[in-house]
């Protein structure tokens, strides 16, 4: 097995939810450096809870709010509550809990495959992936600035690849138009399993979606002193998807107001199909240090 199979294979196992009991899992916890739980994380196990009591359905929507930090050296209980199934849809809540506390409430449906109108805005007009080269996100030059912990996280390979269609700094405090576009796929060939790629994008969707709000106020998410968290977050799938093969995240954000940023992105695939649409809204607030002096 390659570096790369045996990094996808790793995440994948934090998917791998334990039964305890008819409508309770638990999940192991991934620490990516920052000490506290990715919501990518919680939200991909949450969806995989909910995957695990339905049968011959795929999610087409799911509704998520993070409401308390997560400790990552810590398991997660999923508690899935079965809402409703129809002949069609089937809909699950599902409830994120650490030390007898929710950290995640997620409502999702499902639906069985069907036919119907079909249509789509286009994708973006920009340079494919063999056109751009895969960079490290954090600029040699900065690297030093950071905790060992976020120096290993920021710099090292991980099971996705991506190559971004603007060069972004988070360092870089100059204003600039709150878009961001990004290839990613994930580095290894996955089974051909809706709910593996499904599963995947949901983690990989808490990535670089929100941090677009900082990008016209000149500041990076980075910043000390920005206090910067997922406040909730919403997917729709539209079409089936393969994270394997390269993918467009299409990032904007329409507002930042009262202390909150919101963002909004579109995935489209290698041919120009939107698979997915994502929106997330996250704490943007900033902290004066001469305050807490």
């Amino acid at each position: 097995m390659t570096n790369q199979q045996n990094d996808i294979q790793k995440l994948l196992h934090y998917f791998a939810l334990e039964t305890l009991e008819v409508n309770l899992f638990r999940g192991q916890s991934l620490d990516i450096g920052t000490g506290r739980i990715f919501g990518g994380q919680v939200l991909a196990q949450s969806l995989k809870a909910a995957y695990l009591t339905t049968k011959n359905h795929e999610v087409h929507s799911l509704h998520a709010y993070f409401l308390r930090e997560g400790d990552c050296h810590k398991p997660v209980i999923f508690e899935v509550e079965r809402v409703r199934d129809g002949r069609t849809f089937s809909n699950r809540r599902v409830s994120a809990i650490q030390n007898g506390k929710t950290i995640l409430i997620m409502s999702c449906s499902f639906q069985k495959h069907e036919t119907g109108f079909d249509h789509q805005a286009p994708m973006p007009n920009v340079p494919k992936p063999d056109e751009l080269t895969e960079k490290t996100l954090i600029p040699i030059d900065k690297i030093r600035q950071l905790s060992p912990r976020m120096r290993r996280t920021l710099t090292t390979q991980g099971p996705f690849e991506f190559r971004f269609v603007n060069d972004v700094d988070p360092f870089d405090e100059t204003p600039k138009d709150p878009i961001k576009r990004i290839w990613f796929r994930a580095r290894s060939p996955l089974p051909d399993d809706q709910i593996i790629h499904r599963t995947l994008l949901t983690f990989v969707s808490d990535y670089h979606l929100v941090s677009t709000a900082t990008l016209p106020h000149g500041i990076s998410y980075l910043d000390p002193r920005l206090q910067f968290a997922s406040l909730d977050h919403a997917m729709w799938f539209h079409r089936p998807l393969k994270i394997d093969d390269w993918l467009l995240y299409d990032c904007d954000s329409p507002s930042a107001s009262e202390a909150r940023g919101f963002a909004t992105g579109h995935v489209f695939d290698i041919n120009g199909q939107l698979v997915a649409s994502t929106a997330q809204q996250g704490l943007m607030r900033l902290w004066d240090k001469a305050e807490g002096a």
